[in-house]
């Protein structure tokens, strides 16, 4: 049986009850194969089957742990390098993926994205301030909180000015806001040490998991897990949300506290995200567009397929990234390189539908 959702304007085809029901335990089964494949795979290959022994000795108590039977090398490949690279890679994914189908729902337009109204730009700003001054790592994510906060209020603000209404007026305030933090940031570059600062600050807005480690990884579960967790428990508000004002309001949603509570939430996702690995563009636009064919604009079954397809996306991403060429691709330049044909086919699709009114 297939059933047509209207959301937005436009009619999406998704599968019946049963079928949709069944998408999010067939992502989380998805993602927790590739993260065992992306353990195997790289310049050291290891084995599925050794790989799968040594997080078993890894998770497993001691009296239940299998025999030691890898070698040293195969162990430090696996634990030291490839498990906080694999998990940094799934928790980011899973953040930026659940941040923009939020947003998405929250402001009714497939085409909004934590890139576009200049939450990513704004963190790195930030993040880059905190990086000519030495500051530490939590101070790193502090600041790009602040910063991605910063831009989008600033956008909301500019985007209030307006008399057209809707979402357009918002994605080109953030437009504009994310210009400025970039031209920002170009200035700081300009003015940071060639030697001592330059590169890390280069590298680090490019976006990558090479430096990965336990540590980061520290870094960035409490953000994504808590905030994540409480966009999980607003879903049926922003389903009411994704109605429209009006519609909300009159079954007694509080508007505007629940909108700052959203933006709160996928804020502090985005910076620690930036703040661990710097800007990954087009995985917050992109992944939630197809969650939404896969579930429909349900955000009950939406926002967790999201969050799935987005560790499963960027850590397919990470894998092609270290395994492509000799010399490591940074992640951030193949999810562009992806993720900007797919934005201009949804864009021209969501003209030609209706959704540019929503």
């Amino acid at each position: 049986m297939m059933i047509s959702h209207a959301c937005g304007g436009e009619a999406l085809v998704v599968p019946g009850g049963m079928a949709r029901a069944a998408v999010v335990p067939l992502l989380a089964v998805a993602l927790a194969g590739t993260v065992l494949g992306s353990l195997c795979i790289g310049v050291y290959p290891v084995p599925l089957a050794t790989v799968a022994r040594i997080l078993a000795g890894l998770c497993l108590p001691e009296p239940f742990c299998p025999v030691a039977n890898w070698t040293d090398a195969q162990l430090a490949v696996v634990e030291v390098i490839r498990l906080p690279r694999v998990l940094l890679a799934v928790l980011a994914g899973a953040g930026l993926g659940l941040a923009g189908a939020t947003l998405q729902g929250t402001m009714r337009n497939p085409l909004v994205g934590p890139d576009l109204i200049g939450i990513s730009s704004g963190a790195a700003c930030a993040g880059i301030l905190a990086i000519l001054l030495d500051w530490p790592e939590w101070g790193l994510l502090a600041a790009a909180f602040a910063g991605g906060l910063l831009a989008l209020a600033v956008s909301w603000l500019l985007a209030g000015l307006s008399r057209a209404g809707g979402v357009l007026p918002l994605i080109l305030a953030g437009m504009a806001v994310a210009a400025f933090f970039t031209a920002v940031h170009g200035f700081i570059q300009f003015t940071a040490d060639p030697e001592n600062k330059l590169p890390a600050i280069v590298y680090w807005l490019i976006g990558s998991f090479a430096g990965a480690s336990m540590h980061k990884v520290a870094i960035l579960a409490p953000p994504v897990l808590a905030a994540g967790g409480g966009l999980l428990l607003l879903r049926w508000r922003i389903n009411l949300l994704s109605l429209g004002e009006l519609d909300a309001a009159a079954l007694g949603v509080r508007i505007a506290g629940l909108r700052w509570s959203v933006v709160a939430l996928v804020s502090l996702i985005v910076a620690a995200q930036v703040a661990v690995s710097g800007i990954i563009g087009w995985a917050g636009l992109i992944v939630p567009h197809f969650a939404r064919m896969l579930t429909g604009p349900d955000h009950r079954r939406l926002l967790p397929a999201a969050a799935l397809s987005g560790g499963l996306f960027l850590l397919a991403m990470d894998d092609i990234a270290r395994t492509l060429l000799a010399q490591e691709v940074p992640i951030g330049i193949l999810t562009a390189g992806i993720g900007t044909p797919i934005f201009m086919l949804l864009f021209w699709r969501t003209q030609g539908r209706g959704w540019t009114d929503a």
